[in-house]
């Protein structure tokens, strides 16, 4: 038997403006964490990126969360970037309304004063990105002595991104008795210390597998030509619904947005030069499908979560196993499956068989040209043995 949100301890109008939102069933991290967060006690959370956790910390913080004085949020919730911290407002805000309470999401890149404002009239849930939360605390715009609730969101990529210093400093001025929970997609290292010293006897939930990422989808490794390489990633945009590619820099996501456009393949950049309403606007019209192509940096991508993206393209290899697993993850989010296509140079190769083996993978690396029929339907890929027995 299916169990239900109500079964879990979630009141019925919030059950209710879930089913709204057609959300009937719970994702497995809620079934497992909904039980603790609702008790109070303190919940470390492994999972993956697009395995549902916003709504395993979401649902408990709006059914335990009291109303704000000025400038004295109830709830905290850290995120990595700023487009996650608008997602998880985004999410959280409806279920808000149902109950009376405010939910406003604060990061770097925008108005700090008209934050400032808004936090000094009272928001019951903060979602914020630490730098722009230490900057509001040092102006006095807000106080966490009333916190009661600090949710740590991606804390692997915090650590990553070299926040944990910022959020253990605001994790130490959180002095009231309050309930703390994590999720991340790794416990180990920074992570780890961060679970040790600032939480209490947590319940621990393990929700996926090192290998499910890399499990859960079809993956491809082409042998690409340097003037060519363009065009084959050109053709494998034009046969996808939604397609993520991934490049190491800043100036090569802008390069290569322009080169698409001159294949004929509309793509869009994002990465942190950007200003950040072309970045909104940009995440907005991909996770819309109006924008079919984003060409990502690593950091900004981080940022990215968005359902149904059928194909990741790392036009640059990624630099470690790790960083393959976090960009291809972007294709198996929430149950789907999709496809990771890796373009490799003649001098990378010996770097991308290294990397598939600490994945456990060993898939040939074919020899492609743009004319390739078969990148126009990557899901469908199959590898063929010429007369000789070469795999192309």
């Amino acid at each position: 038997m299916n169990v239900t949100f109500d079964a879990l301890g979630i009141s019925a109008d919030l059950v209710h403006a879930l089913a709204e939102r057609g959300i009937t069933e719970p994702f497995p991290v809620q079934r497992l964490t909904l039980p603790d967060a609702l008790a109070g006690r303190d919940v470390c959370g492994r999972a993956k990126t697009g395995s549902g956790k916003t709504l395993a910390f979401g649902l408990a913080l709006v059914e335990r969360v009291d109303s704000a004085a000025p400038g004295r949020p109830r709830a905290l919730v850290l995120v990595p970037t700023r487009e996650l911290a608008t997602q998880v407002a985004a999410e959280l805000a409806p279920l808000g309304k149902v109950r009376g309470r405010t939910v406003r999401a604060v990061y770097g890149g925008t108005d700090l004063d008209r934050q400032s404002t808004a936090l000094r009239r009272g928001i019951d849930i903060v979602v914020a990105t630490p730098g722009r939360l230490i900057d509001l605390i040092d102006r006095g715009a807000v106080s966490l002595a009333d916190v009661g609730t600090v949710v740590l969101d991606e804390a692997d990529r915090m650590a990553d991104m070299g926040f944990l210093p910022q959020v253990e400093w605001i994790l130490r001025r959180v002095v009231g008795p309050h309930q703390t929970m994590l999720f991340s997609a790794t416990l180990d290292g920074d992570v780890d210390h961060v679970v040790r010293v600032h939480m209490h006897e947590p319940a621990f939930h393990e929700v996926e597998s090192d290998r499910v990422d890399v499990d859960d989808m079809e993956h491809r490794f082409f042998l690409v030509h340097q003037m060519d390489k363009v065009r084959v990633a050109a053709a494998i945009a034009r046969g996808s619904e939604r397609c993520l590619i991934f490049v190491r820099t800043k100036r090569g996501a802008d390069r290569l947005a322009l080169q698409l456009a001159r294949e004929g393949v509309a793509a869009q950049p994002i990465h942190g030069d950007l200003r950040q309403s072309a970045r909104e606007r940009a995440l907005r019209d991909f996770a819309a499908g109006k924008l079919h192509v984003l060409v990502a940096t690593d950091v900004a991508a981080r940022g990215i979560h968005v359902d149904e993206i059928d194909v990741v393209v790392h036009y640059d290899p990624p630099e470690d196993h790790k960083a393959y697993v976090h960009r291809s993850g972007r294709t198996a989010r929430a149950g789907t499956t999709g496809v990771a296509a890796t373009l490799v140079l003649w001098d990378q190769e010996r770097d991308v068989r290294q990397m598939q083996k600490r994945l456990g993978l060993d898939l040939p690396l074919v020899e492609v040209f743009s004319n390739d029929a078969r990148l126009a339907d990557l899901a469908a890929w199959k590898d063929e043995l010429t007369e000789t027995g070469t795999l192309v």
